[in-house]
């Protein structure tokens, strides 16, 4: 595929840059896709975004942000995460016409404004943060099954690793029978109304166990440079808890106009759709304090029914999601490699996506399996590919693109966005490794934690 010069993306078509191009439905894509596009409409795109927004991740939130921030750094930063990720996200929502064509992959995008070193660049970040993503997920997975597991017989025989290869399994399965990002469809109301499931019973158990505690510790664990590293590491993980990563491959499936749409979308995820997660966010550091677990539903009390439930919902919820986070790698493998010939569920095409789907998922089972180490993974995902894709090259791609338009203030600006992020971005990936390597020693690879 021929990749443009950034100086011939200044040469596009006004309409376009503008948004105002959103208008037309029979814009060229940048590149031939094997999946569905332009076919959903806003809302479905806006409940994939909020399906993302409170996976079984939330459950995590409250020991891996507010325990290392505490009451208002853990609140404020929620807070200013949420609003710093809808305008990036809104900035790369209106690159996605530039140069009077749709660009539905962020690799695309990328190579079409700096060139083909930058697609290239684009791709391996985006791969580490989508892989990353499906590695945190199938460790969730393997948590809720290991704790259902624990409610019905607690004789240690089901370790987390054999509940991580089972959960791997599972969501193999799943891929094997959704061949691409629109066909979610139903599978997103079942992922709704398993999001409410367990942060619905997680938020009432916390709610009811912190009516009945004496006082918590709310104090920020830790001195010295342990404090350092988990507070910038805590950074990584809220604007972690936002972003996708893959909002152009998102968009693309969005129905004209797709500028409009993806924006109603985005204002669905940062309004209604964070709700639930400031819910079982606070309410869960409020009931625990500094005690709080990294996965919620390991601190509450209250019916095993309940909280069996609440585990299964978490991990079925996960199964979904995971999918979601996994629809660009799967793309980019069904336009590569599998057959034209026949519909989705063609024979062929049904063992192509055994033999790929399933080899991929077993690397991120291994992987998962052998450092189960959730907030650690949060933290250095949100490190090294989330504030790059989300906050720097948004912010940078938008300057390019419209370098002759904006005013110096607006430079500035969006300048001041790419330095600051960057900073943050290599600062908060040394907290991370340094995290990692600490829990390496205490914890031997596939340990049960």
């Amino acid at each position: 595929m021929s990749m443009p010069a950034a100086e011939k993306v200044i040469a596009v078509d006004d309409d376009a840059k503008n948004g105002r191009g959103d208008e037309l439905d029979d814009l060229p894509v940048d590149d031939g896709t094997k999946h569905q596009i332009s076919v959903d409409p806003w809302y479905q795109v806006g409940f994939v975004l909020t399906t993302g927004v409170n996976s079984a991740y939330v459950l995590g939130y409250s020991g891996s942000v507010m325990v290392p921030l505490g009451w208002v750094g853990g609140t404020v930063g929620l807070l200013l995460a949420a609003a710093v990720s809808m305008y990036a996200n809104a900035l790369l929502g209106r690159l996605h016409l530039l140069g009077g064509k749709r660009h539905i992959r962020y690799r695309d995008l990328a190579g079409h404004i700096y060139g083909r070193k930058m697609y290239g660049l684009t791709w391996a970040l985006q791969y580490v943060n989508l892989f990353m993503i499906n590695t945190g997920f199938i460790i969730l997975a393997g948590q809720a099954l290991k704790a259902l597991y624990l409610l019905i017989k607690d004789d240690g025989a089901m370790k987390l690793p054999y509940c991580i290869a089972v959960s791997g399994f599972v969501c193999a399965l799943f891929a094997f029978g959704i061949p691409y990002l629109s066909a979610l469809r139903i599978w997103l109301g079942f992922s709704t109304v398993f999001s409410l499931i367990f942060i619905v019973a997680a938020s009432v158990l916390s709610l009811r166990d912190g009516v009945r505690s004496p006082p918590r510790d709310y104090s920020i664990p830790g001195d010295g440079p342990d404090r350092v590293f988990t507070t910038i590491g805590a950074s990584a993980s809220l604007v972690f808890a936002y972003n996708t990563g893959m909002l152009p491959e998102i968009q693309a499936t969005i129905r004209p106009p797709v500028v409009k749409n993806i924006e109603k979308a985005l204002w669905f995820q940062f309004t209604i759709g964070v709700v639930p997660i400031y819910a079982v966010v606070f309410i869960g550091y409020w009931a625990y304090g500094n005690e709080t677990s990294s996965y919620l539903l390991n601190s509450v009390n209250g019916p095993v029914w309940v909280k069996a439930v609440a585990n299964l919902s978490a991990f079925l919820q996960t199964v979904i999601a995971l999918h979601i986070f996994a629809s660009p790698m799967y793309e980019y493998l069904d336009t590569r490699f599998g057959s034209s010939e026949g519909g989705p569920f063609a024979f062929h095409n049904v063992m192509f996506r055994v033999g790929v789907r399933g080899g991929y998922l077993t690397v991120n089972t291994l992987v998962a399996a052998m450092l189960p180490f959730l907030g650690d993974f949060m933290s250095l995902t949100g490190a090294l590919s989330t504030f790059p894709l989300t906050f720097v090259l948004a912010n940078h791609m938008y300057l390019v693109a419209n370098r002759h338009r904006l005013s110096s203030l607006q430079k500035s600006w969006h300048w001041l966005n790419v330095i600051g992020f960057t900073v943050l971005a290599i600062t908060a990936a040394v907290a991370a490794l340094r995290l990692i390597a600490k829990d390496s020693k205490t914890y031997h690879i596939f340990a049960d934690v």
